[in-house]
């Protein structure tokens, strides 16, 4: 008797297959914990006054669960993956292109987020000198340690990242809120006043760009998770929630750590408030949530390419993540911010495809072509102008321009 596939790969979840709603809010908060936004977080406290700050989360923070918010009302409504999702609106070969390219920057983050954990540990933990160009043997051990547990949960699939979301969440809110209050307790000036010191040389609508840019490419994933949302307005909604509350806490604990303790995340200022074994804790958890559903999504992907198993190509893809981890640290991350504006135009020929055929969709009697060459060019070309148009948003210029094509497309084809 052939077993069941718990993550429904090649398939539409059925009821037996959907989560709790609080389940469902974990995973995506979970998802949403990404310790590279503290980063971005770090940007907006040099280049905005508090006020700023709260517009550009604000502003920022809207228009990115109106993406990732209907993303995950259709990964609900309809069951489906985002890459079969894109066998549909990009045809069965052509949907290779996006199960690549998000493959490709979630396995890329994968790595990074390895490095991100092991570096800090082995500096502070081990007192240990690393540099771009040297890294002793104990970090590569402690990225291989990582990795494979990383990897282990995320090839058990949705459950286990239910698992470890339940246990990484509550913690990592938790401690990080009360630590990031002990450093503006421990300071000599309130928030408003920390955040107005320094040159802010940076605008409303830059900063809100920022905020964006911070989550829109692993947003684009967000079906693979809501598939197994109860209904197509519990998706919705734990997306949204989930983005707004993650992202604002991620970039909070990163303006904080900048103002009150000149570091880069809530790592640093756990360690300066002698919090070390709890920081370690934090950082472990908060980059295991995300990096589990980085490699869960990899994995989709290459299985969508190849034909093998998700569990397989997690492995796979675990394997190489693990390897490049500290290459990818130092070389990649510019690399993966340019490749972060390509994956919006996807995005945005699956939502438009799906409410066109939504019938359809739910029938399950969408017609699949081998590819959609328009679809194709709008990624294409959507991808180019996002990382050359310096105007605006970025993943909202991609946005337009693959949407355009792609109706372009829809209009030359229903004519024929």
């Amino acid at each position: 008797m052939k077993k069941t596939d718990v993550d429904y790969t090649d398939r539409a979840v059925d009821r037996a297959g959907r989560k709790s709603n609080l389940s469902m809010f974990m995973v995506m908060l979970g998802f949403t914990f990404f310790s590279a936004s503290m980063w971005v977080g770090q940007q907006l406290a040099n280049g905005l006054d508090w006020w700023g700050f709260l517009a550009a989360l604000l502003l920022g923070g809207l228009i990115l669960a109106a993406y990732t918010g209907s993303l995950g009302y259709i990964g609900a409504e309809s069951g489906l993956s985002l890459d079969m999702l894109a066998r549909r609106s990009f045809g069965t070969k052509g949907s290779y292109l996006p199960s690549a390219m998000i493959s490709f920057t979630q396995i890329g983050w994968f790595g990074v987020g390895l490095a991100m954990f092991a570096i800090p540990v082995a500096k502070e933990m081990m007192g240990l000198e690393v540099t771009p160009d040297y890294m002793p043997w104990q970090g590569y051990v402690l990225v291989i340690v990582a990795g494979i547990l990383m990897t282990a949960s995320a090839y058990f699939g949705i459950t286990s990242l239910t698992i470890i979301s339940y246990i990484a969440v509550p913690a990592v809110a938790i401690l990080g809120t009360v630590a990031m209050i002990m450093a503006v307790n421990k300071g000599d000036m309130g928030l408003i006043e920390q955040f107005a010191q320094g040159t802010k040389n940076l605008g409303v609508i830059a900063g809100a760009g920022l905020v964006i840019g911070s989550f829109v490419s692993g947003g684009t994933a967000t079906p693979n998770f809501t598939r197994f949302a109860k209904s197509a307005r519990v998706g919705l909604w734990t997306t949204v929630f989930a983005f707004f509350i993650g992202n604002s806490l991620m970039f909070l604990f990163g303006a904080v750590s900048s103002i009150y303790a000149g570091g880069n995340d809530i790592f640093e200022v756990m360690l300066n408030l002698n919090l070390f074994y709890l920081a370690v804790l934090v950082l472990g958890l908060n980059i295991w949530t995300t990096n589990d559903n980085a490699l869960y999504t990899g994995g989709l992907g290459l299985s969508n390419i190849t034909g093998l198993s998700k569990k397989t190509m997690v492995i796979i893809s675990g394997i190489i993540g693990t390897l490049a981890a500290v290459w990818l640290y130092w070389n990649f991350c510019g690399w993966l911010n340019v490749l972060n504006c390509t994956l919006p135009p996807v995005g945005i020929i699956l939502i438009l495809h799906y409410f066109m055929n939504r019938k359809a969709y739910l029938d399950d009697t969408v017609p699949v072509k081998k590819v959609d060459w328009f679809a194709i060019a709008g990624v294409v070309i959507g991808a180019v102008v996002a990382n050359l148009v310096k105007w605006g948003f970025p993943a909202i210029n991609g946005m337009v321009v693959a949407a355009v094509c792609f109706l372009i497309g829809q209009a030359v084809q229903k004519n024929k």
